[in-house]
């Protein structure tokens, strides 16, 4: 265990932890769904996390982690923790590919370790954390419905066309990637966290659960077709996500966060119901 000067103890958490860290993402259950889930999936153990969580602890009690894999996202932390985590996220920076959580504490994380990292690819300052416990009053898309193993070769082309879109690069790019990301849809598909339209063309809109708690459900990969875009398709299509998601008791409350410059996506969201509750910052290596 480390000793941090006015950071009280710090060390990396194993599956004797997994309670106390579920109990410390809870304090804000919405917000932490990722690191939440990731514990409840894989009991901290690093063979199946791929990476490392740590953890500070005040007299034994532990009042703030920090999930440390292919994305670093803070959890519980406060501005004045990060320092807690600098040199563990340091020593992990060649792994990370995304830093992720509430805008401040990002920001906060950055300046300790900005100057030994690699410069960002790219940087979403203030994007906004929306979510949801209401059926929307905007009717769903009866099109849209759970993917199957059977859609997967119409299906993969639209995620990786929104993974470009949206990331900038393909998830195709590394060694073995596509393989990978092709693992993963089918993985989604699998859970019944895969949900899409469809017409001749292929996809018309899309949208996947990427991690699910008994508190929420968070969204990704919305997308609609550039072809079919301005037809209302986004507000249709994410009310159908919401209905399945809320109606099929998968979590009470669906979240996203979305770019701060997407206003049509942002408007969708508020006619679908979803409100603003934090402000998320996500830099991209």
């Amino acid at each position: 265990m480390l000793r941090t000067r006015g950071v009280g103890q710090v060390r990396v958490l194993g599956p004797g932890d997994r309670d106390s860290f579920v109990a410390l993402a809870e304090q804000d259950p919405v917000v932490n769904v990722f690191a939440d889930y990731r514990a409840r999936l894989t009991n901290l153990d690093e063979r199946w996390l791929g990476g490392q969580v740590w953890g500070r602890f005040e007299d034994d009690v532990l009042v703030a982690g920090c999930h440390l894999g292919a994305n670093l996202v803070p959890v519980q932390c406060t501005p004045a923790d990060v320092g807690a985590f600098a040199d563990v996220a340091l020593r992990r920076r060649n792994s990370v590919g995304t830093i992720v959580g509430p805008s401040d504490v990002v920001a906060a994380l950055w300046e300790l370790v900005g100057p030994k990292w690699a410069q960002p690819r790219e940087i979403r300052a203030r994007q906004p954390h929306l979510q949801t416990d209401r059926l929307p009053t905007t009717p769903g898309d009866p099109g849209v419905r759970l993917t199957t193993p059977a859609d997967l070769e119409v299906l993969y082309p639209a995620c990786v066309a929104m993974y470009t879109e949206e990331v900038g690069v393909s998830p195709e790019n590394d060694a073995g990637g596509g393989d990978l990301y092709r693992a993963r849809i089918r993985q989604l598909i699998g859970r019944g966290w895969s949900m899409a339209s469809f017409d001749d063309a292929g996809v018309v809109f899309k949208a996947e659960v990427a991690c699910a708690t008994p508190y929420a459900a968070q969204v990704q990969g919305v997308w609609v077709r550039p072809d079919r875009r301005g037809e209302g398709l986004a507000v249709t299509g994410m009310a159908a996500v919401v209905e399945h998601v809320l109606g099929s008791g998968m979590a009470p409350v669906v979240s996203l966060y979305v770019n701060e410059w997407n206003e049509p996506a942002r408007a969708a969201y508020a006619r679908v119901g979803f409100e603003q509750t934090a402000t998320f910052a996500t830099m991209m290596f």
